[in-house]
């Protein structure tokens, strides 16, 4: 299989297909190459399991050290321990001009 047949079993597999797409499948599955046929089948089937696993997987609460160190960090308006911080070089306004007055 080439690409473009691999993402087509991968729309297929999500139930996001066009028309378009849609008779491109139908002259994949018609095609007189068996093993073609039956490599997009597998494709689809694979993806849809693994789509399955992913939604069947739970999410996990972060642990409760874990919210009071940044419920702390927030309140001391400073960032959480592991954030990379920058030094950056102060932003000065206006057109790099002196503001002095001069005097002649």
């Amino acid at each position: 299989m080439n690409e473009s047949q691999i993402d087509l079993a991968h729309c297929v597999a999500l139930g996001s297909i066009g028309d378009e797409d849609q008779r491109a499948v139908q002259e994949l599955l018609d095609t007189g190459d068996p093993v073609l046929r039956a490599d997009f089948t597998q494709e689809v089937q694979q993806t849809r399991e693994a789509l399955a696993l992913c939604a069947s997987s739970v999410a996990a609460a972060p642990p409760p050290a874990l919210r009071d160190r940044i419920l702390a960090a927030v309140a001391a308006d400073q960032a959480p321990p592991t954030a990379i911080h920058h030094s950056r070089p102060p932003l000065h306004t206006g057109n790099g001009r002196s503001t002095r007055a001069v005097h002649d």
